[in-house]
């Protein structure tokens, strides 16, 4: 196995010691102290250092807070050197409960989109029936998957539909490098049965969704129509490639479109001005009203 990786954190009392494989799936752990450890040999190991005050275990990596006595400087080549040996020797880092229920097998393959900074992870199972969009962790009441995927310090955005995730990522990183921790993430979520969206926990809801469910028998003809179009006609096509279209509004004294776009069609070099042109005529062909104009912005 590879050395283990440090990287500090904000915090500077906390360092992460990053794994090249995953050591636990699905799940996050926090352990305050020795007493708390009995799911966890690795972390009752980890606090005979005197210096360990907390533990956190996740995914692919453990994070330490210390105390005050020592400077992670003297000590992190240590921390890291245990790690290693207790995991090359086979060290159990996380119990599993007696009885644990068989996985689902689940299978995920990445696709690009047309944006570069997006990755489409599509599963051979339906994840959610109503699409939701995640900018930050803080977001992610609804979905245990989006908020444990947050962790990884690459994810700046989540966009959850059907049965994909659409991934964006930070610049600094590059796909070639991300693309297979993130492809075992979630299928290791999911085949140990956790939800990727608890749909009843949706409660952040967009203008668009509430004009297009709860408010659209209150809408003007017009924007029923184009609300139709862009559902039957546009739709399909943009969540091919990872993205969403939500009607906003019509105004019609400007006689304005306003849509927004999601997951990969969001910040997308080419997306906003592609897609309204596209939609634009097609508008204009359905409706038969060569005036009508698209407005597009990012979710």
């Amino acid at each position: 196995m590879s050395q283990i990786k440090t990287i500090d954190s904000q915090n500077p009392a906390i360092v992460k010691f990053v794994l090249p494989d995953f050591i636990i799936k699905g799940a996050s752990y926090e352990f305050k102290n020795i007493d708390e450890t009995a799911l966890s040999p690795l972390a009752k190991q980890l606090f005979y250092l005197p210096f360990v005050k907390t533990v956190f275990i996740s995914s692919n990596f453990v994070a330490i807070e210390k105390f005050s006595i020592v400077e992670w400087a003297e000590v992190k080549d240590l921390v890291a050197e245990q790690i290693q040996a207790f995991i090359e020797k086979g060290g159990k880092v996380i119990l599993e409960p007696e009885n644990q229920p068989k996985k689902q097998p689940i299978t995920i393959y990445g696709e690009t989109t047309p944006n570069p900074a997006v990755l489409k992870f599509v599963a051979n199972k339906i994840l959610t029936k109503k699409s939701v969009e995640y900018k930050n962790i803080d977001e992610t009441t609804s979905s245990p998957l989006a908020k444990e995927l947050f962790q990884l310090a690459f994810i700046k955005e989540i966009f959850i539909d059907e049965n994909y995730v659409s991934i964006t990522k930070y610049d600094t990183y590059e796909w070639q490098e991300i693309t297979l921790e993130v492809r075992t993430f979630i299928k290791n979520f999911l085949e140990n049965g956790n939800l990727a969206v608890e749909e009843s926990l949706i409660t952040n809801t967009t203008e668009s969704d509430k004009k297009t469910e709860a408010h659209f028998d209150s809408l003007d003809t017009i924007s029923q129509q184009i609300i139709n179009i862009l559902e039957e006609y546009v739709k399909p096509a943009v969540a091919a490639d990872g993205g969403n279209i939500a009607f906003q509004s019509y105004d019609a004294d400007q006689n304005t479109v306003n849509v927004i776009l999601q997951g990969a069609c969001s910040g997308c070099p080419s997306s906003t001005f592609t897609l309204k042109n596209g939609i634009e005529n097609m508008l204009r062909q359905m409706l038969n009203d060569e005036s009508i104009r698209v407005e597009a912005s990012n979710g």
